[in-house]
């Protein structure tokens, strides 16, 4: 077993800490104690008049004590705005605001795990037709996504018994909307280049997982959050696919998750030693899928037969 106990110099520091204060007041007391009895009492009074060196030496301790004080001061209000800016809630029209910010500088690394990705591409979007000429902006964009063209049940089709199941007609509504937000921002790549407004690249990527945890990446600050409503509604399709005209309607509801008025919490570099371990580890956990995870493919492909790697 390691010793734990602190070291003889941790042991002094931490007794002149708790014994500094009240040795500070004893010298400032004694300072003015002298000093008043030098108004009353001549001989003390012509005494101190001739000690020009000490009136210095006590100006200058007077003074580091109260440097130090400041000091104190200012290590405290760092800790309290670190504590205040550590895992600052953010709303979805903030995280917008702050893609805009960020669009604005030289080299853009913006990144996403998310349900379809529409929080991401529907702002961008427009955001990159609306910027301004600069050749040496780069931009990348990546954004990894749930695989619906495997089964799942979250999203998925809820019967009446509660009981969860697969809804290929709504997987392949899903893979659809993935594919248009994938196409919107690809498509400002050759705008950018037309008008010298910088370099775009855009990725999206799939991996077979249930969408939950929604992580967004600007630079070095992560934003994360959850799915946390279920929408139950009736599907417009049979389990099969569209649903026939004169088709008998399906027993049971649509169950999917919302989240595009979920609060965030942000972690950045400057909230202190606890954000920056939780972008680390949000960082780690992301590359780590995304390296896992295979390309987007055109929703012409056959989907991926389940039960299968």
């Amino acid at each position: 077993m390691s010793d734990t106990r602190p070291s003889w110099g941790g042991r002094l520091a931490a007794r002149w800490g708790r014994a500094e204060p009240t040795l500070t007041r004893l010298f400032l007391a004694g300072v003015f104690g002298v000093g008043l009895v030098a108004q009353f009492v001549k001989p003390v009074g012509d005494a101190l008049a001739d000690k020009v060196y000490l009136g210095g030496a006590l100006v200058t301790v007077v003074g580091y004590v109260l440097y130090a004080e400041v000091q104190r001061l200012n290590g405290r209000l760092d800790s309290q705005m670190q504590r205040l800016h550590s895992g600052r809630i953010v709303t979805p029209r903030e995280l917008e605001s702050e893609f805009q910010e960020a669009l604005e500088g030289r080299d853009v690394r913006l990144a996403a795990m998310a349900f379809t990705g529409e929080t991401l591409a529907v702002p961008l979007k427009n955001f990159l037709q609306d910027l301004g000429e600069n050749r040496q902006r780069k931009v990348s964009i990546r954004v990894l996504v749930p695989d619906f063209s495997r089964q799942i049940e979250v999203p998925g089709f809820a019967g009446e018994d509660g009981k969860i199941s697969d809804s290929p007609a709504f997987r392949a509504e899903l893979r659809r909307k993935i594919t248009d937000y994938e196409r919107s921002l690809r498509e400002q790549r050759g705008r950018m280049a037309v008008a010298n407004k910088g370099t775009l690249t855009v990725e999206f990527r799939v991996l077979h997982m249930s969408p939950s945890l929604k992580l967004y990446f600007i630079n070095d600050r992560v934003y994360e959050g959850i799915y946390d409503k279920i929408d139950l509604r009736p599907e417009p399709w049979t389990t099969g696919g569209p649903a026939q005209p004169g088709s008998a309607p399906v027993d049971g509801r649509l169950l999917d998750l919302i989240g595009y008025d979920s609060l965030l919490t942000r972690w950045s570099p400057d909230g202190g030693a606890h954000d920056r371990m939780m972008i680390r580890r949000r960082q780690e956990f992301f590359e780590t899928l995304w390296n896992a995870a295979r390309e987007l493919a055109p929703t012409n492909q056959p989907p991926a037969q389940s039960g299968g790697p």
